[in-house]
């Protein structure tokens, strides 16, 4: 697997992406390295969050997607998971409005009924309150995995069968694709994922089939708008050829 930075990749006139997944791994071990507890990780998290979507409003990345909470996580110790919603509800509080004021749109993807009801409607409220904005749109995945994202497309394409809204009809990709929960959005381009670790996660498994993929030892909280140009500047080095040949891909560049 690819790993930090653009060396010994091999150039082509890739665009900049349009669709960014990110697994924000490292929180608390950023934390514990500075004899602090990982609550404080998880603060200083937030701040990477911020500066990462404000990277992406600026230069035009039409979609960020941040692994926020998964369906494992709540494997943890009870009060890191107590102290995990609480962050996330006073962030959700603090912030929606100046993402509406920037025209940032808000969207989740996760299987919500876990939460609180109170978080649950911040979290409705949120994508209600931006859902026409367009400079930007911030997906964050909370309680979700992939394996979960396509076991509630499947059914849902099931039901919809057996009540008559949808004709018999095989299952494609395209209409696995309009019940996934991210159906509207471009599948992701780049894939980082920062902490060292080199796996998925059960992160958008349908999704990232051709995603690129970058891993970074950088923990989340020291990730910057320059750790994020590092892996951009990968992405903009690869040759993504979907089952082509680098001739095909060079002469379908050429023919544009």
């Amino acid at each position: 697997m690819p790993t930090d930075g653009p060396n010994n990749l091999k150039p082509n006139n890739l665009a900049h992406p349009r669709h960014i997944a990110i697994i924000m791994d490292g929180n608390g071990r950023w934390a514990q390295k500075r004899f602090m507890p990982r609550a404080v990780g998880h603060t200083a998290g937030v701040k990477a969050v911020k500066r990462v979507v404000e990277y992406c409003a600026i230069n035009k990345v039409e979609v960020l997607t941040l692994f926020a909470f998964s369906s494992e996580n709540w494997r943890r110790p009870a009060a890191e998971v107590s102290l995990l919603m609480t962050l996330f509800m006073a962030s959700l509080q603090r912030e929606i409005n100046k993402l509406d004021r920037n025209n940032i749109r808000l969207m989740f993807i996760g299987d919500r009924t876990a939460f609180s009801d109170k978080l649950q409607q911040k979290m409705a409220d949120g994508e209600i309150q931006t859902q026409g904005n367009t400079a930007l749109t911030v997906v964050v995945a909370a309680n979700y995995g992939g394996h979960w994202d396509m076991c509630q497309a499947f059914q849902a394409i099931t039901e919809k069968i057996a009540c008559g809204i949808l004709p018999q009809q095989p299952i494609t990709e395209a209409l696995i694709n309009q019940h996934l929960s991210t159906a509207g959005l471009p599948d992701p381009d780049l894939f980082i994922r920062t902490g060292g670790e080199q796996r998925i996660s059960n992160f958008m498994l349908w999704q990232l089939a051709y995603t690129e993929m970058y891993f970074t030892k950088t923990l989340w909280p020291d990730f910057d708008q320059n750790s994020l140009e590092d892996a951009i500047k990968s992405f903009k080095c690869r040759e993504r050829r979907f089952g082509h040949t680098s001739e095909q891909v060079l002469n379908n560049a050429v023919n544009l």
